[in-house]
């Protein structure tokens, strides 16, 4: 039972930072209609941006951070206005091979320009356990998580009581009819294409923390959709409870069915849960059906 306990605990921890990554994929969801496929790279980005500032440049915690995320927010502006504005009246095949392509652009211009090699980031806290009842959580982990639903909080009042947030949501449930009550489409839009270059930000310190800086770290950006997918495109708690899930099946997966299916069961089986779910949900456990007449 321990072991169970412990597995499942390090799911859910786990789960609560693969949540932090589709956050930033909900966001320009809601906010633009953007299905981005180019966020793990984005992540990327995100990752060596606190890297060359908190390791390069030497700058403290307390400063570097916030100047990555500002950074970011400006990166995630540039996006929006250069590579998707001026597609913003084409088809939505037009904008996702835009986000695929911008993907493949970043992933070249990040080695270009601070090359190949692992890069660490300096640890914020002491790489120490919190142990309570026999379970086992590593500090950094843990501090992460607590970040997660600090920014889920965070969204959950952006959305609900500022007027840009209820703009974002507006436009998340109808484009067209929030459009003809004079709310600013491209404003929204690039507000929410900066919110998931700062989350991008705080995803690649918090993964860089964990696994290293490097160009692999964008293969991150594969685990965003099974998340998304099963909590819902549109739903920032849905991100969050999908990347609990995610997280448990695939660390109990690793502990109990590896050892009998081998090593990279744990790998396929939130897909499979995924396709499940879809049969019964294809709008995800927290997104909406839409019915559409024709």
């Amino acid at each position: 039972m321990s072991e169970f306990m412990q597995l499942a605990v390090n799911g859910v921890f786990v789960g609560m930072l693969y949540a932090l990554l589709a956050i930033g994929f909900v966001v320009v969801v809601k906010g633009s209609g953007v299905i981005n496929f180019s966020q793990g790279e984005v992540v990327l980005l995100g990752a060596f941006m606190v890297a060359w500032l908190l390791t390069d440049l030497g700058m403290p915690f307390w400063i570097g951070i916030p100047v990555a995320v500002l950074a970011m927010v400006v990166v995630g502006m540039l996006i929006e206005r250069l590579a998707l504005r001026p597609l913003e009246n084409e088809s939505m095949l037009a904008l996702v091979m835009a986000t695929i392509a911008l993907g493949s652009v970043i992933r070249g211009l990040v080695p270009m320009i601070w090359g190949d090699g692992l890069r660490s980031i300096p640890p914020l806290i002491d790489q120490a356990r919190y142990e309570w009842l026999g379970i086992s959580i590593p500090t950094t982990t843990f501090w992460s998580a607590v970040m997660v639903l600090l920014l889920l909080g965070a969204f959950g009042l952006f959305f609900s009581r500022s007027r840009l947030g209820l703009a974002m949501q507006a436009i998340s449930d109808d484009r067209v009819a929030a459009q003809s009550l004079g709310i600013n489409i491209r404003l929204v839009n690039a507000v929410s294409w900066a919110m998931a270059g700062g989350v991008a930000a705080l995803g690649g310190f918090v993964w860089g923390s964990l696994l290293g800086v490097e160009s692999r770290l964008v293969v991150l950006g594969a685990l965003i959709f099974p998340v998304v997918i099963l909590g819902g495109l549109e739903s920032i708690v849905g991100a969050v409870v999908g990347g609990i899930v995610v997280g448990v099946v695939e660390s109990l997966s690793a502990g109990y069915l590896n050892v009998y299916l081998g090593a990279g069961f744990s790998t396929v089986a939130p897909l499979i849960l995924l396709l499940l779910v879809l049969f019964v949900r294809p709008h995800g456990l927290f997104g909406r059906p839409q019915i559409e007449r024709v």
